[in-house]
């Protein structure tokens, strides 16, 4: 953990302490390379605005001192920064005051995660107002681009930013699972885009697509009189629980289309 702050310390050292994993604090950033050049470390938690460097060059002296740290950083709440981290090949970004579930989730990941993260989400665009992803078709990839989304919308009221990283997550997830039949080597087309008034989501899998009105695996197209009739199929296809994603994100979103071919999906939240 580097950070200035005793209190930021305490807290990360609350959250993170398990009986497998040894946690260990700085102040700086030159006395956490000191420490890397010494004793191998998985994952570096940082914020470089208070060490007196930018993120992506703390992540650059860090991957120079040992390749295969990952780095996790924090500080204020700014898109760009958030932006800038992932094009850095920081594992994720995080705002202050930090959020302890999904922080902890991300870190959980992190620890455990392949030699090929890196590649897991490619920025095709950054601009705060139009961001693209290419997305793999990873469930830790996932989780890392919905972390992106919060920050992208945390300016906007908590349960306006909730219910659209839930929607994206949902539907990030049924396109990894179904389009991408959960093939690492495949990617989904991202792009979030931000007006004055809406944030507009797009998603394109690879796959095939789908009616939406003939799959009967989802919640969305249940008969009135059997509710949990898409559970029974699920079962019966060997599919993991759940169905719920489609009609969650229809219900948490203003607008919600599908393409004709069923692997292209938009939505539009209304944020003011």
């Amino acid at each position: 953990m580097v950070d200035g702050d005793p209190a930021v310390h305490a807290l990360l050292a609350d959250l993170l302490k398990q009986e497998d994993r040894t946690v260990q604090g700085v102040s700086g950033g030159q006395e956490a390379l000191e420490l890397l050049r010494t004793t191998p470390y998985d994952l570096v938690v940082a914020d470089p605005g208070r060490n007196g460097s930018d993120g992506s060059k703390l992540v650059r002296r860090v991957r120079a001192v040992q390749p295969d740290t990952k780095v996790i950083l924090t500080g204020a709440q700014d898109p760009g920064k958030a932006i800038a981290a992932l094009r850095a090949q920081a594992y994720s970004y995080f705002h202050k005051p930090l959020t302890p579930a999904p922080f902890a989730e991300i870190v959980r990941q992190a620890l455990l995660a392949s030699s090929s993260w890196k590649k897991d989400i490619q920025v095709r665009s950054a601009r705060p107002e139009w961001v693209t992803l290419e997305v793999s078709c990873k469930m830790e990839a996932a989780e890392r681009a919905t972390q992106l989304l919060r920050e992208l919308t945390a300016d906007v009221s908590t349960g306006l930013s909730d219910d659209v990283t839930v929607a994206f997550h949902e539907l990030l997830m049924n396109a990894i699972e179904h389009g991408c039949k959960s093939d690492p080597k495949k990617r989904v087309h991202v792009s979030v885009l931000r007006t004055s008034e809406s944030l507009i989501v797009h998603l394109r899998d690879p796959g095939k697509g789908f009616s939406l009105e003939r799959i009967e695996h989802a919640a969305v197209n249940n008969p009135d009189n059997d509710p949990t009739r898409h559970v029974e199929i699920r079962a019966e296809q060997g599919q993991r629980p759940g169905g719920f994603g489609i009609l969650m994100a229809s219900k948490l979103v203003d607008e919600l289309l599908y393409n004709e071919r069923g692997n292209e999906v938009f939505f539009q939240k209304n944020i003011r």
